[in-house]
C-alpha cells in the first residue's frame, strides 16, 4: 500500500504534467505528437503571433512555436515553426509571411525540387509579401508629410492682420446669428399665425380635393359619352355637305367667269356699265336744270272765268318741245 505522502506526490506530478500539456496545447503546440521544428528570419513580423498557423496548399500543417528578436543581426526576428512529421521540407522550401485584410499574418510554405531534405532545426528561406496595409502606409505617409508642409505654409501665409480679420468675421457671424435668433423670437407670434394659416389652407385644399375628384369623374363620364357617340357618321355627313358646297361654289364660279352667260356678261361686259354711267350723268344734268328752271318743265293755265278755273299742266321735254299729259287736276277756288 502506498502511503498518503506518495499518493499526494504522484497526484501533484500528474497535475503538473497535465498543466504543462494543457498550457502548450493552448499555445498551439501539441507535445504528444511527433513533429519537427525549423526557423526563418524576417525583418518585420508585425501581426504574426505565437500559435499562428503555417499553411501549405491551403491546409494547416503546423504553427508558429516561438518568436525571438536578434539584435546582433540587425534586429531581425527569428520565427520558430513546428511542422507535422509527414511534411518534408528542404533547401528549396520558402516560408512566405503574408497578411490578411484583418491585419493578422500567417506563414505559407512553397515547395520546390529539393536537392537536400531537412530533418529538423534547419533555416528555411524567408519571403515577406507586402500587404494592403503596408502599401497604404507607404502611400499615405508621404501624403501626410505633404499635407503637414502645406498646413505650415498656410499658417505662415496667414499674417497677424489676416488672423485678426478672420476672428472679426467669425465674431460678426456670431452676432448675425444672435440677431437672427432675436428676430425669430420677436416674430414668433407671426410665425405661429403663418403656420396656422398654412394648416387651414392645407385643410381647405384637402376639402377641395373631393370636388376635383368629382369634376374628374364627370369629365371621365363625358369622355366615355363622346367615345360612344356616333361621331363617325356625323363627320361623314359633314364631309358630304362640304363636298356639295364646294361643288356649288365651283359651279357658281364657273358661271360667273363664263362670258357667254347672263351673269358673265353682267360682270364682264362694260357696255352695261357705260350705259348706266351715261344715264346717271343725264339724270344728274336733268335734276340740275330742273332745280334751276322749274317753270320750263311745269306751268299752270287757267281757262274760263267766273267761279270755275281750270289749271292745265304742261311739261317740256329735255329737247325743248312741250308735251301735254292731258288735262290736269281741276282746282276749285
Amino acid at each position: 500500500m502506498l502511503s498518503k505522502e506518495i499518493k499526494v506526490g504522484l497526484l501533484a506530478l500528474i497535475a503538473l504534467v497535465v498543466l504543462f500539456v494543457g498550457f502548450n496545447y493552448l499555445r498551439g503546440s501539441n507535445v504528444l505528437s511527433s513533429s519537427h521544428t525549423y526557423f526563418a528570419k524576417y525583418s518585420n513580423v508585425d501581426g504574426l503571433n505565437v500559435g499562428a498557423p503555417v499553411v501549405f496548399n491551403g491546409i494547416k500543417v503546423g504553427q508558429v512555436k516561438n518568436l525571438e528578436l536578434l539584435p546582433a543581426e540587425g534586429n531581425k526576428v527569428k520565427a520558430t515553426i513546428e511542422l507535422e512529421k509527414g511534411i518534408v521540407v528542404g533547401d528549396s522550401t520558402v516560408a512566405s509571411l503574408a497578411g490578411s485584410l484583418l491585419g493578422t499574418k500567417t506563414i505559407t510554405l512553397f515547395m520546390g525540387k529539393n536537392s537536400k531534405a531537412f530533418t529538423g532545426g534547419e533555416e528555411l528561406k524567408s519571403f515577406t509579401v507586402s500587404s494592403i496595409t503596408d502599401a497604404f502606409q507607404a502611400k499615405a505617409l508621404p501624403l501626410l508629410g505633404t499635407v503637414d508642409s502645406t498646413l505650415l505654409r498656410v499658417n505662415g501665409f496667414l499674417s497677424k492682420d489676416a488672423k485678426t480679420s478672420i476672428q472679426a468675421t467669425l465674431l460678426n457671424a456670431q452676432g448675425s446669428s444672435e440677431a437672427l435668433k432675436n428676430l425669430i423670437i420677436q416674430n414668433q407670434r407671426n410665425i405661429n399665425e403663418i403656420t396656422t394659416n398654412m394648416a387651414h389652407l392645407t385643410r381647405a385644399l384637402n376639402g377641395s380635393t373631393k370636388k376635383l375628384d368629382a369634376i374628374a369623374s364627370n369629365f371621365s363620364q363625358l369622355s366615355d359619352s363622346l367615345k360612344n357617340a356616333p361621331v363617325g357618321s356625323a363627320v361623314r355627313r359633314l364631309n358630304a355637305t362640304m363636298a356639295e358646297a364646294q361643288t356649288t361654289v365651283a359651279g357658281l364660279n364657273k358661271a360667273l367667269n363664263d362670258k357667254s352667260g347672263s351673269m358673265g356678261k353682267l360682270l364682264n361686259d362694260s357696255t352695261l356699265y357705260n350705259n348706266l354711267t351715261a344715264t346717271t350723268a343725264s339724270t344728274n344734268s336733268l335734276l340740275v336744270d330742273f332745280k334751276a328752271n322749274p317753270k320750263r318743265y311745269v306751268h299752270f293755265s287757267v281757262f274760263g272765268g267766273g267761279k270755275d278755273k281750270t289749271k292745265k299742266e304742261t311739261t317740256k321735254s329735255p329737247d325743248g318741245k312741250e308735251g301735254g299729259n292731258g288735262p290736269g287736276p281741276q282746282i276749285n277756288h
